[in-house]
């Protein structure tokens, strides 16, 4: 029997009516295994991973593939967005064997759940040098049969490698001025001047990057560093891998013009964007980055929202073509003849021509990807508007792609960041709400009365999986934002509840390094520990932005030592790996920078002359400044003690490195405060 049906996984549920015997992940799998003496198939995707339907539809939909499966196996089946702990402990092992990694990920354990044979997705029939999935699975099977002693020598060994593997390696003293310029020149070599971001294809949205080339710009007036990162902005919204219709931007994208993208839309992607595109505007002042961030936010809010306020996973990348077929981008792509039939024949080459869609496509099948193309010509703004509500109207027609509506913490987290700084930057009172909604939410559903946190829920009910160290770094990010938007101190003494917790069960008490589980978490065969950003923010860099945060807030010498400690890692990899440790870049930036505390005061937030102050603050640019907005000696936040009004007026005071100066009342006054080095 198939035992997905009751899980909170939208991933598990989509094989709950598979033929094949799943377990999900945990004791009851691995005694079953040990009882039948089988080893363990483990099997690991997510719900908007498109090779993972295929594998699915092709393997694990198939009667006799599933017959032979639970006769000869036990067969585990886990999301990675749930359990980003086992995903990395075994795509460790995966890399480490064969040199690659991806999903789906297929892993073949001993009841020991020590791991002996490795793959990917594997096809129902031999080609293209890979033998098909039957031919593995007998393979695998007959070797546990006929040559025991060699599997479990063979599992035996890779385990004691990866648990042998050392702890990351930190350097002594945080990053200063010369690894930051180094971690710059090595982002500048890697640079495509073309096309805008980093590498070539396929292009991800180098999101923690263009953080850290925002921040040493404002620290530094590095000009080259500001040029990477509004270009390569500019070339992604342009882009077919941003939505030129509904908004917000797909996973990533498989050439290196941002052209054709993977169409799933990612929840931590779009709101990693949305804050990189308004800090562009807060620096730049750019229509474009204005326009992006809004539409970002707009779309987060209205299709990924769940009804309980928090925000879904993801979008798929397929949906259904109108045939019956789920096709890869069905829902997003066009042909000129669709456009005509849509909106007449001059309307149509008119929207042709703005949207880069031609004869031949630029997808597939003679379908086009919605661009931008640079083009010399110049539309008519009420044309084009019109023709967009009409093309988006149409869209709406066809089946929508499907929703992974499971809440992940750390996500939430990073959205709550994006929407409350997005709303206070353009005066969206909507999108501060739907931050703080969201944020009530993690606490009433993830935040137990110890400070833990449940990494994911579903329909307002808890999941079974613990949080990781992203999770408590995220979120604790999300409600420090909040707390500087709304001027409500609860959000500081949530975020500072969620950073002892990682101080005392993700941090290694000797050398201050951080681990990715909790010292109680279940103790899998390797305790994972990664430093480098991947689609999301490390949670070793994260936790050490967070940590600088909340010590600027409250003065907190504990806090502000494990930054540092945690901040030793990215002077290490950032001069080396800069692309791979920008949130952490973009952390030391901050360090460097004090990070400033701002402490705004004044009769209430609503009074004028203090909701001028507190803007002006929100919008400095100067890196991980810290803003506290309330009454003179308000509770709320520990900047505001000892801050009166000057001659009766609302005042902003502006302190680092433990100098303070002279209270102003005046925003013009405020701003040349920040702005100056």
């Amino acid at each position: 029997m198939n035992r997905l049906a009751d899980v909170t996984s939208p991933y598990l549920l989509q094989h709950a009516d598979n033929p094949v015997d799943w377990y999900p992940w945990g004791p009851e799998a691995f005694e079953e295994a040990r009882r039948r003496d089988v080893p363990i198939l483990l099997s690991v995707g997510y719900s908007a991973c498109h090779w993972c339907h295929v594998m699915a539809h092709e393997s694990f939909e198939d009667q006799a593939t599933a017959d032979y499966l639970n006769e000869n196996f036990v067969s585990v089946k886990v999301d990675r967005e749930e359990r980003p702990d086992v995903d990395a402990v075994y795509m460790e092992a995966v890399q480490a064997a064969t040199g690659q990694g991806g999903w789906p990920m297929t892993v073949f354990l001993t009841p020991e759940a020590e791991p002996f044979y490795f793959g990917t997705y594997f096809p129902p029939r031999p080609g293209h040098g890979m033998p098909s999935f039957g031919q593995v699975l007998e393979g695998v099977h007959q070797a546990w049969e006929g040559r025991r002693d060699e599997v479990t020598e063979v599992a035996g060994k890779i385990t004691r490698d990866l648990a042998q593997r050392e702890i990351v390696r930190q350097a002594a003293g945080v990053p200063g001025e010369e690894e930051l310029a180094q971690a710059l020149l090595g982002l500048t070599r890697e640079y495509d001047p073309q096309r805008g971001g980093f590498g070539g294809a396929p292009k991800f949205p180098p999101s923690m990057a263009l953080e850290f080339l925002l921040r040493h710009h404002a620290r530094t007036g590095s000009e080259g560093a500001l040029q990477m990162a509004a270009d390569t902005c500019e070339r992604m919204a342009r882009g077919g891998i941003y939505d030129q219709l509904g908004g917000g931007f797909a996973r990533y994208s498989v050439d290196r013009d941002w052209v054709v993208p993977h169409f799933e839309k990612m929840l931590y992607d779009n709101a990693l964007l949305c804050r990189v595109y308004a800090h562009l505007w807060r620096t730049t002042g750019s229509d474009l980055a204005r326009r992006i961030a809004l539409e970002t936010a707009d779309f987060l809010v209205a299709e990924l929202r769940t009804e309980e306020g928090g925000f879904a996973s993801a979008l798929d990348a397929d949906s259904d073509d109108g045939t019956g077929r789920h096709v890869e981008g069905a829902y997003y792509v066009w042909t000129p003849e669709q456009l005509r039939a849509l909106l007449g024949d001059e309307d149509g080459d008119l929207a042709a021509e703005y949207f880069g869609v031609t004869g031949e496509g630029t997808f597939e099948h003679g379908q086009s990807v919605l661009q931008l193309p640079q083009a010399e010509r110049v539309f008519d703004a009420g044309k084009i508007a019109s023709v967009k509500q009409r093309m988006l109207a149409e869209r709406s027609r066809r089946p929508a792609p499907g929703r992974d509506d499971k809440v992940v913490a750390a996500w939430n987290g990073l959205a709550v960041a994006a929407l409350a700084e997005t709303g206070a930057y353009f005066d969206r009172p909507d999108l501060i709400e739907a931050a703080v909604a969201a944020a009530d939410h993690l606490v009433r559903v993830h935040l137990d009365e110890h400070g833990h946190l449940t990494r994911t829920s579903r329909d307002g009910r808890a999941g079974a999986n613990s949080g990781v160290l992203e999770d408590y770094a995220d979120v604790a990010e999300g409600f420090l934002a909040l707390a500087s938007v709304t001027g409500e101190g609860v959000w500081l003494d949530f975020a500072g509840l969620l950073l002892d917790q990682v101080m005392t069960r993700f941090t290694d008490p000797e050398s201050g390094a951080l681990y990715d589980t909790a010292s109680d978490a279940e103790q899998l065969i390797r305790r994972p520990q990664d430093p480098t950003d991947n689609a999301t923010p490390s949670g070793w860099s994260a936790a050490a932005a967070a940590l600088l945060s909340y010590a600027a807030h409250t003065g907190s010498d504990a806090h502000r030592t494990a930054a540092e400690q945690a901040l030793g890692v990215v002077k290490a990899l950032g001069p080396r790996v800069p692309r791979f440790v920008g949130w952490g870049l973009a952390a030391a930036e901050a360090q460097l920078d004090g990070p400033r505390e701002v402490a705004v005061v004044g009769p209430s937030l609503t009074d004028e002359r203090t909701a001028a102050l507190h803007r002006t603050a929100l919008l400095t640019g100067a890196p991980g400044a810290v803003v506290a907005a309330g009454t003179p000696d308000g509770e709320e936040f520990p900047l505001l003690a000892h801050r009166p009004l000057v001659d009766g007026a609302p005042a902003a005071y502006v302190c680092r490195n433990f100098t303070c100066e002279a209270p102003v009342t005046d925003p013009d006054a405020l701003r040349a405060a920040l702005d100056g080095n």
